[in-house]
Formats: C-alpha cells, sequence, structure tokens
C-alpha cells in the first residue's frame, strides 16, 4: 500500500496560552465566591439593617374645629339723667329816679350885667342866674347801678341865647367820679334850658344844675 492511502488520525495539541487563562478565569470565580461566603462584619450588618428598616409612619389625627366664641352682645350705655337747667333770675335792678330840683323854678334875683362905655347894657358878658328847665333826661349808668352808687352833683353850666349849654363845671361832686363825669356829659350833650334875659333880650348866662343819682331800692 502506498503511503497516501494510509491516514493516522492527528490529534491536536492543546494551547498554552488558552488554558492559562481559564486557569485564571477559575481563579477569580473562586475567589469573588469566597469573599462572599466570609461572613458580614457587625458594622456592616447593622449598616444593612437602618437602610432595610422602614420607619414606621405614624398618621397624626388633626384637632377637632374650634368653635367660634359666642357673638358678643353690645348693649348702649345708659345715659346720664339731664338735669334741668333752671335760669337764674335776673335781678331785677329799679330804674334810676330823676329828681326834679326846685333851683331852677324859684324866683331868685337875676344880677345886672355890667354897662358898657355908652351907658347902656353890655349883653356880652354873661350873667349868673338861675334857670328853668326845657329838657333834663337822665340815664342811670350800668356800673354805677351794679355798684349800687348813688348821689347829688352841683355843676355850674355856661347856657348860650338858646339855652344850650356851652360848658358845664363840677362845683361839688358826688363822691364818685363816675357819677360826676355822667353827669356832665349828659348834661353838655342833652340837657336844654330856658335862656336867661335882660332888658327882654335873651343873653348868656352862668346856673347852678344839681344832678340826683337816686336808687329806688336803697
Amino acid at each position: 500500500m502506498s503511503s497516501a492511502s494510509l491516514a493516522v488520525a492527528v490529534r491536536p495539541q492543546p494551547d498554552a496560552a488558552r488554558i492559562a487563562a481559564l486557569s485564571a478565569t477559575i481563579a477569580l470565580n473562586l475567589a469573588a465566591l469566597l469573599i462572599l461566603t466570609r461572613p458580614l462584619a457587625p458594622q456592616a450588618l447593622e449598616l444593612m439593617h437602618r437602610i432595610t428598616t422602614v420607619p414606621q409612619v405614624t398618621l397624626i389625627e388633626p384637632p377637632p374645629p374650634v368653635k367660634p366664641p359666642p357673638p358678643i352682645e353690645l348693649k348702649p350705655l345708659p345715659r346720664a339723667p339731664v338735669m334741668p337747667v333752671h335760669a337764674l333770675p335776673h335781678p331785677v335792678i329799679a330804674p334810676p329816679m330823676v329828681v326834679p330840683t326846685t333851683e331852677g323854678t324859684q324866683a331868685m334875683p337875676v344880677v345886672a350885667p355890667p354897662g358898657n362905655a355908652s351907658g347902656g347894657v353890655d349883653t356880652s358878658a354873661p350873667v349868673e342866674a338861675t334857670l328853668a328847665y326845657r329838657s333834663a333826661p337822665l340815664q342811670f349808668p350800668v356800673q354805677a347801678l351794679r355798684r349800687h352808687m348813688q348821689g347829688t352833683v352841683l355843676l355850674r353850666v355856661l347856657v348860650d341865647e338858646n339855652g344850650a349849654p356851652l360848658q358845664v363845671e363840677v362845683e361839688h361832686g358826688s363822691g364818685y367820679a363816675l357819677l360826676d363825669r355822667s353827669a356832665r356829659e349828659q348834661v353838655l350833650a342833652h340837657w336844654r334850658f330856658q335862656p336867661a334875659t335882660v332888658d327882654g333880650h335873651a343873653v348868656r348866662a352862668w346856673a347852678k344844675v344839681p344832678v340826683n343819682f337816686v336808687l329806688d331800692n336803697l
């Protein structure tokens, strides 16, 4: 037989590199298995227990609703009684009494006026006379009424030919300057007299005029 017809089966030789790789893989797996099968340390076990332990959640019930307070009823405050106010009566002041004087109605001698150079009567110089009143209005000063002042003021009045006062002087006071001033002002402003006459002619004359301030209730 020829050598070509006789075939001998040749077995392949194992590869050394492949065998080494398989050996290393098996060794790594065995090492990993040993590590996993070793007992765990206590700290690792406690840590795993904490991680795996699920805390229990307790639901807190809400508090019951609070009832609203009852409404407050506001009562009106009692009103203080109104006391009636009684007006005090005003004091009644008696009107002043004007006491007419008889000085102007008495017949008194008239002093003759001095004569002039021609022997006639000098009517330019005033004479002293007693004059009658035409109008003698008198009002009591309010302040004097309140202070209960009263008295008589004697005035010396110069009256012109028409009976109007030209000048008024206080000859004797009443003791109250208020009454003296009021008498002088009223006579000078409002009083009128019957003018003095000489030989049938009206002339200026000085006359003494009393003014009486008298209260009825005093």
